[in-house]
Protein backbone atom coordinates (compact mmCIF):
# COMPACT_ATOMS: atom_id res chain seq x y z
CA UNK A 1 0.00 0.00 0.00
CA UNK A 2 2.93 2.32 0.56
CA UNK A 3 3.51 2.45 -3.20
CA UNK A 4 0.11 4.09 -3.72
CA UNK A 5 1.55 7.19 -2.03
CA UNK A 6 4.62 7.34 -4.30
CA UNK A 7 4.85 10.21 -6.76
CA UNK A 8 4.23 7.92 -9.73
CA UNK A 9 0.74 7.22 -8.36
CA UNK A 10 -0.01 10.71 -7.06
CA UNK A 11 1.24 12.58 -10.17
CA UNK A 12 -1.41 11.27 -12.62
CA UNK A 13 -4.23 12.26 -10.25
CA UNK A 14 -2.78 15.75 -9.84
CA UNK A 15 -2.33 15.99 -13.62
CA UNK A 16 -6.01 15.19 -14.21
CA UNK A 17 -7.08 17.72 -11.57
CA UNK A 18 -4.91 20.40 -13.20
CA UNK A 19 -6.23 19.54 -16.66
CA UNK A 20 -9.85 19.74 -15.51
CA UNK A 21 -9.43 22.94 -13.50
CA UNK A 22 -6.68 25.00 -15.15
CA UNK A 23 -7.70 27.58 -17.80
CA UNK A 24 -4.95 26.37 -20.16
CA UNK A 25 -3.99 29.02 -22.67
CA UNK A 26 -5.28 31.93 -20.60
CA UNK A 27 -2.00 32.91 -18.96
CA UNK A 28 1.66 32.08 -18.55
CA UNK A 29 1.30 30.49 -15.11
CA UNK A 30 -1.53 28.21 -16.20
CA UNK A 31 0.54 27.16 -19.21
CA UNK A 32 3.62 26.49 -17.08
CA UNK A 33 1.58 24.37 -14.68
CA UNK A 34 0.14 22.47 -17.66
CA UNK A 35 3.62 21.83 -19.07
CA UNK A 36 4.85 20.64 -15.66
CA UNK A 37 1.82 18.33 -15.40
CA UNK A 38 2.52 16.99 -18.88
CA UNK A 39 6.15 16.17 -18.03
CA UNK A 40 5.07 14.49 -14.76
CA UNK A 41 2.48 12.46 -16.66
CA UNK A 42 5.08 11.31 -19.18
CA UNK A 43 7.58 10.24 -16.50
CA UNK A 44 4.85 8.46 -14.55
CA UNK A 45 3.69 6.67 -17.72
CA UNK A 46 7.22 5.41 -18.37
CA UNK A 47 7.45 4.05 -14.83
CA UNK A 48 4.15 2.17 -15.03
CA UNK A 49 4.97 0.85 -18.50
CA UNK A 50 8.19 -0.62 -17.14
CA UNK A 51 6.33 -2.23 -14.22
CA UNK A 52 3.92 -3.88 -16.64
CA UNK A 53 6.82 -4.94 -18.87
CA UNK A 54 8.57 -6.60 -15.92
CA UNK A 55 5.46 -8.67 -15.27
CA UNK A 56 4.43 -9.71 -18.77
CA UNK A 57 7.96 -9.84 -20.22
CA UNK A 58 9.17 -8.90 -23.67
CA UNK A 59 7.93 -8.20 -26.21
CA UNK A 60 4.49 -7.87 -24.59
CA UNK A 61 5.48 -4.89 -22.44
CA UNK A 62 6.59 -2.80 -25.40
CA UNK A 63 3.49 -3.81 -27.38
CA UNK A 64 1.18 -2.64 -24.59
CA UNK A 65 2.87 0.77 -24.45
CA UNK A 66 2.93 1.16 -28.25
CA UNK A 67 -0.73 0.22 -28.70
CA UNK A 68 -1.87 2.37 -25.79
CA UNK A 69 -0.09 5.45 -27.14
CA UNK A 70 -1.29 4.77 -30.69
CA UNK A 71 -4.94 4.37 -29.75
CA UNK A 72 -4.85 7.68 -27.90
CA UNK A 73 -2.98 9.29 -30.81
CA UNK A 74 -5.61 8.00 -33.25
CA UNK A 75 -8.40 9.40 -31.08
CA UNK A 76 -6.77 12.85 -31.16
CA UNK A 77 -6.34 12.69 -34.95
CA UNK A 78 -9.98 11.71 -35.45
CA UNK A 79 -11.28 14.36 -33.06
CA UNK A 80 -9.30 17.11 -34.80
CA UNK A 81 -10.44 15.90 -38.23
CA UNK A 82 -14.06 16.00 -37.11
CA UNK A 83 -13.71 19.61 -35.97
CA UNK A 84 -12.86 20.58 -39.54
CA UNK A 85 -10.99 23.75 -40.35
CA UNK A 86 -8.02 24.46 -42.58
CA UNK A 87 -5.73 21.48 -43.09
CA UNK A 88 -8.12 18.94 -41.55
CA UNK A 89 -7.86 16.67 -44.61
CA UNK A 90 -4.06 16.42 -44.26
CA UNK A 91 -3.86 16.25 -40.46
CA UNK A 92 -3.63 12.43 -40.31
CA UNK A 93 -0.89 12.35 -42.96
CA UNK A 94 1.19 15.14 -41.40
CA UNK A 95 0.93 13.77 -37.87
CA UNK A 96 1.77 10.19 -38.84
CA UNK A 97 4.66 11.29 -41.07
CA UNK A 98 6.09 13.41 -38.25
CA UNK A 99 5.71 10.49 -35.82
CA UNK A 100 7.50 8.07 -38.16
CA UNK A 101 10.37 10.50 -38.79
CA UNK A 102 10.78 11.16 -35.06
CA UNK A 103 10.70 7.45 -34.26
CA UNK A 104 13.10 6.23 -36.97
CA UNK A 105 15.64 9.03 -36.60
CA UNK A 106 15.01 10.46 -33.12
CA UNK A 107 14.13 7.57 -30.80
CA UNK A 108 16.43 5.07 -32.52
CA UNK A 109 19.21 7.64 -32.94
CA UNK A 110 19.21 9.05 -29.40
CA UNK A 111 18.94 5.57 -27.87
CA UNK A 112 21.83 4.39 -30.03
CA UNK A 113 23.93 7.42 -29.10
CA UNK A 114 23.30 6.91 -25.38
CA UNK A 115 24.22 3.24 -25.70
CA UNK A 116 27.34 4.04 -27.73
CA UNK A 117 28.50 6.58 -25.14
CA UNK A 118 28.17 4.07 -22.31
CA UNK A 119 28.96 0.73 -23.99
CA UNK A 120 30.52 1.70 -27.38
CA UNK A 121 28.58 -1.10 -29.08
CA UNK A 122 25.33 -2.90 -28.29
CA UNK A 123 23.98 -6.17 -29.65
CA UNK A 124 20.50 -6.99 -30.92
CA UNK A 125 18.75 -9.61 -33.04
CA UNK A 126 18.80 -8.66 -36.73
CA UNK A 127 15.91 -11.00 -37.56
CA UNK A 128 13.58 -8.92 -35.41
CA UNK A 129 14.65 -5.78 -37.28
CA UNK A 130 14.08 -7.41 -40.67
CA UNK A 131 10.59 -8.57 -39.68
CA UNK A 132 9.64 -5.10 -38.40
CA UNK A 133 11.15 -3.16 -41.32
CA UNK A 134 9.58 -5.39 -44.00
CA UNK A 135 6.18 -4.72 -42.41
CA UNK A 136 6.87 -1.01 -41.91
CA UNK A 137 8.14 -0.33 -45.45
CA UNK A 138 5.08 -1.96 -46.98
CA UNK A 139 2.69 0.05 -44.80
CA UNK A 140 4.55 3.32 -45.45
CA UNK A 141 4.52 2.87 -49.24
CA UNK A 142 0.84 1.88 -49.31
CA UNK A 143 -0.29 4.80 -47.15
CA UNK A 144 2.05 7.74 -47.79
CA UNK A 145 3.54 7.17 -51.27
CA UNK A 146 1.17 5.15 -53.49
CA UNK A 147 -1.71 7.70 -53.30
CA UNK A 148 0.44 10.06 -55.39
CA UNK A 149 0.43 7.60 -58.30
CA UNK A 150 -3.16 6.36 -58.45
CA UNK A 151 -5.51 7.81 -61.07
CA UNK A 152 -9.00 7.12 -59.69
CA UNK A 153 -9.01 10.54 -58.02
CA UNK A 154 -7.04 13.69 -58.66
CA UNK A 155 -4.35 14.67 -56.21
CA UNK A 156 -2.55 12.64 -53.52
CA UNK A 157 -5.64 10.81 -52.27
CA UNK A 158 -7.43 7.48 -52.64
CA UNK A 159 -10.93 6.71 -53.86
CA UNK A 160 -13.24 5.11 -51.29
CA UNK A 161 -12.60 1.50 -52.47
CA UNK A 162 -8.85 2.15 -52.53
CA UNK A 163 -9.01 3.71 -49.08
CA UNK A 164 -10.86 0.73 -47.63
CA UNK A 165 -8.42 -1.71 -49.27
CA UNK A 166 -5.48 0.24 -47.82
CA UNK A 167 -7.00 0.25 -44.34
CA UNK A 168 -7.56 -3.50 -44.48
CA UNK A 169 -4.01 -4.05 -45.80
CA UNK A 170 -2.50 -2.04 -42.94
CA UNK A 171 -4.51 -3.97 -40.38
CA UNK A 172 -3.59 -7.36 -41.89
CA UNK A 173 0.11 -6.49 -41.94
CA UNK A 174 0.06 -5.19 -38.36
CA UNK A 175 -1.84 -8.19 -36.99
CA UNK A 176 0.55 -10.52 -38.85
CA UNK A 177 3.49 -8.67 -37.33
CA UNK A 178 2.05 -8.97 -33.81
CA UNK A 179 1.44 -12.71 -34.33
CA UNK A 180 5.02 -13.14 -35.51
CA UNK A 181 6.38 -11.04 -32.64
CA UNK A 182 4.44 -12.76 -29.87
CA UNK A 183 3.89 -16.33 -31.10
CA UNK A 184 5.67 -17.61 -34.18
CA UNK A 185 9.11 -15.99 -33.69
CA UNK A 186 8.91 -14.43 -30.24
CA UNK A 187 12.50 -15.43 -29.45
CA UNK A 188 13.80 -12.92 -32.02
CA UNK A 189 12.39 -10.04 -29.95
CA UNK A 190 13.61 -11.14 -26.53
CA UNK A 191 16.48 -9.58 -24.60
CA UNK A 192 18.71 -10.97 -21.90
CA UNK A 193 17.43 -10.16 -18.42
CA UNK A 194 19.77 -9.97 -15.45
CA UNK A 195 19.00 -11.76 -12.20
CA UNK A 196 18.67 -8.38 -10.49
CA UNK A 197 15.30 -7.63 -12.13
CA UNK A 198 12.65 -7.01 -9.51
CA UNK A 199 9.61 -9.26 -9.26
CA UNK A 200 6.20 -7.72 -9.84
CA UNK A 201 2.96 -9.26 -8.57
CA UNK A 202 -0.16 -9.57 -10.69
CA UNK A 203 -1.97 -6.94 -8.59
CA UNK A 204 0.89 -4.45 -8.98
CA UNK A 205 0.97 -5.03 -12.73
CA UNK A 206 -2.80 -4.56 -13.05
CA UNK A 207 -2.71 -1.31 -11.06
CA UNK A 208 0.21 -0.02 -13.13
CA UNK A 209 -1.63 -0.93 -16.35
CA UNK A 210 -4.61 1.15 -15.21
CA UNK A 211 -2.32 4.03 -14.25
CA UNK A 212 -0.52 3.72 -17.59
CA UNK A 213 -3.73 4.46 -19.48
CA UNK A 214 -4.54 7.19 -16.95
CA UNK A 215 -1.16 8.83 -17.55
CA UNK A 216 -1.27 8.52 -21.32
CA UNK A 217 -4.79 9.90 -21.43
CA UNK A 218 -3.89 13.07 -19.57
CA UNK A 219 -0.65 13.47 -21.58
CA UNK A 220 -2.56 13.37 -24.88
CA UNK A 221 -5.28 15.72 -23.60
CA UNK A 222 -2.73 18.17 -22.23
CA UNK A 223 -0.83 18.05 -25.51
CA UNK A 224 -4.04 18.83 -27.39
CA UNK A 225 -4.94 21.65 -24.97
CA UNK A 226 -1.44 23.14 -25.26
CA UNK A 227 -1.35 22.90 -29.06
CA UNK A 228 -2.85 26.42 -29.54
CA UNK A 229 -0.24 27.76 -27.12
CA UNK A 230 2.52 25.98 -29.03
CA UNK A 231 1.09 27.19 -32.34
CA UNK A 232 0.90 30.75 -31.04
CA UNK A 233 4.51 30.64 -29.93
CA UNK A 234 5.65 29.20 -33.26
CA UNK A 235 3.74 31.83 -35.25
CA UNK A 236 5.03 34.62 -32.99
CA UNK A 237 8.56 33.40 -33.68
CA UNK A 238 7.92 33.62 -37.41
CA UNK A 239 8.17 29.86 -37.94
CA UNK A 240 5.84 27.77 -40.16
CA UNK A 241 2.77 26.20 -38.55
CA UNK A 242 3.89 22.77 -39.85
CA UNK A 243 6.16 22.67 -36.78
CA UNK A 244 3.05 22.35 -34.60
CA UNK A 245 2.45 18.81 -35.85
CA UNK A 246 6.08 17.93 -35.17
CA UNK A 247 5.87 19.34 -31.65
CA UNK A 248 2.62 17.50 -30.86
CA UNK A 249 3.99 14.23 -32.25
CA UNK A 250 7.12 14.68 -30.13
CA UNK A 251 5.04 15.14 -26.98
CA UNK A 252 2.88 12.10 -27.76
CA UNK A 253 6.01 9.96 -28.32
CA UNK A 254 7.78 11.11 -25.14
CA UNK A 255 6.79 8.06 -23.04
CA UNK A 256 8.10 5.61 -25.64
CA UNK A 257 11.17 7.75 -26.30
CA UNK A 258 12.18 7.95 -22.65
CA UNK A 259 11.53 4.22 -22.17
CA UNK A 260 13.72 3.42 -25.20
CA UNK A 261 16.57 5.63 -23.95
CA UNK A 262 16.43 4.07 -20.48
CA UNK A 263 16.57 0.60 -22.03
CA UNK A 264 19.66 1.58 -24.04
CA UNK A 265 21.31 2.83 -20.84
CA UNK A 266 20.72 -0.65 -19.36
CA UNK A 267 22.41 -2.21 -22.42
CA UNK A 268 19.08 -3.54 -23.71
CA UNK A 269 18.99 -2.02 -27.17
CA UNK A 270 16.70 -4.82 -28.34
CA UNK A 271 14.00 -3.31 -26.13
CA UNK A 272 14.69 0.11 -27.67
CA UNK A 273 14.22 -1.39 -31.13
CA UNK A 274 11.03 -3.16 -30.07
CA UNK A 275 9.65 0.13 -28.77
CA UNK A 276 10.70 2.26 -31.74
CA UNK A 277 9.79 0.01 -34.65
CA UNK A 278 6.74 -1.35 -32.84
CA UNK A 279 5.52 2.21 -32.28
CA UNK A 280 6.07 3.15 -35.92
CA UNK A 281 4.11 0.10 -37.05
CA UNK A 282 1.30 0.71 -34.57
CA UNK A 283 1.09 4.40 -35.49
CA UNK A 284 0.35 3.59 -39.13
CA UNK A 285 -1.14 0.10 -38.83
CA UNK A 286 -3.79 1.09 -36.29
CA UNK A 287 -4.33 4.79 -36.98
CA UNK A 288 -4.96 4.46 -40.73
CA UNK A 289 -7.73 1.83 -40.39
CA UNK A 290 -9.36 4.00 -37.70
CA UNK A 291 -9.17 7.10 -39.89
CA UNK A 292 -10.44 5.14 -42.90
CA UNK A 293 -13.54 4.00 -41.00
CA UNK A 294 -14.31 7.53 -39.78
CA UNK A 295 -13.70 9.17 -43.17
CA UNK A 296 -15.80 6.57 -44.98
CA UNK A 297 -18.74 6.80 -42.60
CA UNK A 298 -18.62 10.60 -42.23
CA UNK A 299 -17.69 11.23 -45.89
CA UNK A 300 -14.68 13.30 -44.88
CA UNK A 301 -11.88 14.20 -47.34
CA UNK A 302 -8.53 12.56 -46.63
CA UNK A 303 -5.18 13.39 -48.22
CA UNK A 304 -2.48 10.76 -47.60
CA UNK A 305 0.21 11.21 -50.27
CA UNK A 306 3.41 13.03 -49.29
CA UNK A 307 5.04 15.71 -51.41
CA UNK A 308 8.30 14.97 -53.25
CA UNK A 309 10.57 16.43 -50.56
CA UNK A 310 8.90 14.40 -47.82
CA UNK A 311 9.12 11.19 -49.86
CA UNK A 312 12.86 11.73 -50.32
CA UNK A 313 13.34 12.29 -46.58
CA UNK A 314 11.23 9.25 -45.74
CA UNK A 315 13.19 7.09 -48.17
CA UNK A 316 16.49 8.36 -46.76
CA UNK A 317 15.38 7.62 -43.19
CA UNK A 318 14.18 4.08 -43.94
CA UNK A 319 17.29 3.28 -46.00
CA UNK A 320 19.61 4.61 -43.29
CA UNK A 321 17.83 2.63 -40.57
CA UNK A 322 18.09 -0.52 -42.70
CA UNK A 323 21.84 -0.09 -43.13
CA UNK A 324 22.37 0.87 -39.48
CA UNK A 325 20.57 -2.19 -38.12
CA UNK A 326 21.65 -4.90 -40.56
CA UNK A 327 24.68 -6.20 -38.64
CA UNK A 328 23.30 -6.74 -35.15
CA UNK A 329 25.63 -4.20 -33.53
CA UNK A 330 25.31 -0.45 -33.00
CA UNK A 331 27.91 2.30 -32.89
CA UNK A 332 28.07 6.05 -32.46
CA UNK A 333 28.44 6.83 -36.19
CA UNK A 334 25.09 5.26 -37.04
CA UNK A 335 23.51 7.30 -34.27
CA UNK A 336 24.96 10.57 -35.57
CA UNK A 337 23.75 9.89 -39.13
CA UNK A 338 20.22 9.21 -37.88
CA UNK A 339 20.24 12.39 -35.80
CA UNK A 340 21.51 14.42 -38.76
CA UNK A 341 18.58 13.03 -40.79
CA UNK A 342 16.24 14.20 -38.04
CA UNK A 343 17.84 17.64 -37.93
CA UNK A 344 17.53 18.02 -41.71
CA UNK A 345 13.88 16.95 -41.57
CA UNK A 346 13.08 19.64 -38.98
CA UNK A 347 15.26 22.16 -40.88
CA UNK A 348 13.35 21.54 -44.13
CA UNK A 349 10.04 21.91 -42.29
CA UNK A 350 11.18 25.41 -41.27
CA UNK A 351 12.98 26.32 -44.51
CA UNK A 352 11.04 24.69 -47.30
Amino acid sequence: MKRIFQWTFIAPVICWVLYLTLPIGSGIFANLFAIAALVAGVLSAVHHAEVVAHKVGEPYGTIILAIAVTLLEASIIVSLMLTGGAGADTYARDTLFAAVMLILNGILGISMLVGAYKFKEQNFETKSVTIALVSLVSILILTLVLPNFTTSTSGPSYSVPQLIATGISCLVIYVSFIFTQTVRHRKYFLTEVSGEEKKVSGVEAFISLAYLFLCLGVVILLAKALSPVIEGGIVAAGLPTALVGVAIAAVILLPEGIAAIRSARRNQYQVSINLALGSALASIGLSIPTVVVVCTIMDLPLVLGLDSKSMVLLGLSVFTVMLSLNKGRTNGLYAMVLLVNLAMYIFTVIFK
